[in-house]
Order: structure tokens, then sequence, then C-alpha cells
């Protein structure tokens, strides 16, 4: 589920719809965890609801650390790629705002945290902007991922979370809150733990 204060806005032809914030999301706000409602879906469940639904998954599903596509059931699915996004993720099922996002702007991940499958062509115009984004991403930048939750993680305490009553791992978390390990972006990404002929993924956007 997706952070409340949020809405879906057009943004070009090119790039389609993204989601942006309609108050102030504060840094270490959960902007995204995943809920009951979104769908769960094996490799072999992908094959047996054949080609018709094939572009869908392709473009609104992602693939977690246990080789299991997510379909989001909301607006979710149309948050957009930044290299210097928004929103990232330890190694939880949600995702965190590592910096203060402001009324109008967008709600942002780094695709390569999303275990890709292929490199495509980035259009985010962030600064240092990587111009492609590969699979391969997560070697160089897993550390750097982890930093920006690390320093926001903290946080988790002192900003509003409404979305804090759908967390699992919610003993995890205010273990790390209480000076325990904070569980690393590693967790979520297949590179580090499979071989690249098994690291099968779509992207998540509009």
């Amino acid at each position: 589920m997706l952070h409340p204060d949020t809405e879906l806005r057009f943004i070009d032809s090119k790039i389609g719809f993204g989601v942006f914030a309609t108050r102030p999301i504060p840094r270490g706000s959960i902007t995204w965890v995943q809920d009951e409602l979104d769908r769960v879906l094996t490799a072999e469940k992908l094959q047996q609801l054949g080609p018709s639904y094939a572009a869908i998954l392709a473009k609104y599903s992602y693939l977690n650390g246990r080789g299991e596509y997510i379909l989001c059931w909301d607006l979710a699915r149309y948050i957009n790629h930044s290299c210097s996004p928004s929103c990232l993720s330890g190694g939880y099922n949600f995702e965190l705002a590592v910096r203060d996002i402001g009324v109008g702007e967008e709600l942002t991940d780094d695709y390569a945290t999303l275990n890709l499958s292929e490199s495509f062509q980035c259009l985010c115009g962030a600064l240092g902007c990587r111009g492609t984004v590969s699979q391969d991403d997560v070697y160089a930048l897993a550390g750097q991922w982890d930093d920006a939750v690390r320093e926001a993680f903290p946080l988790i305490a002192k900003a509003p979370q409404p979305l804090w009553e759908l967390v699992e791992e919610k003993w995890e978390v205010e273990a790390a809150l209480a000076g325990g390990e904070i569980a690393s972006c590693r967790v979520n990404l297949r590179g580090f733990t499979q071989p690249d002929s098994l690291r099968k993924c779509a992207t998540r956007g509009g």
C-alpha cells in the first residue's frame, strides 16, 4: 500500500504517469509497504497466465529476493525510476523516504533495486543520472543504498507513519531502532545470491 498523501499525475508521453506527494512526506516516513492485496506470483504462475498478461506484468510487476513477482494493486505500480531516488528499501518489505519529499515532488525508486533482467535507457534527468540503468548496478550501488537507508532509518520513530500497522517486520524494525542491525538491501537483491541466469524480472513504473 502506498502512502496516503500521494496522487497519480500524468507527466508526459515518454514517461507516462508518476506518483506525487500531496502533503509533505518527511524523511523516514514509510512510503510503501507490501500488503495483503498485492498479488504475489511465482514464475510458474506467470507462465500459466500466458501471453495475454505478459505486457502488463512486464511493465508493472517487480521481482523480490525470493524470486516472486509482486504486482501492486494500487498506485505504487506507477512509481518511476530515478538515479537519485526519494524512496529506498533496506532488507524489508517496505520502502521509506530517504529525504524529505515536498508537496508536488515525485516519489521515485531506483529500479536497479528491483532485480532487473536487462538494462534500459534512463530518462530521469537527475543530477548524476547514470544514463543507462543496468541489472549489474546492484554490485556497485548496494552499499550506497544501504547508507541512505541507514541514515534515514532512525527517523522512522519520529515521522508520522500511517502505514505502520501494515508492516509485518515490526519487531525487526523496533530492534534495529533500539540499536540493532538494520537489514541490508542485499536481502532483496537476487544478484548477490543467485546466478545471473536466474535473475528474471520486470520493471515497475508508469
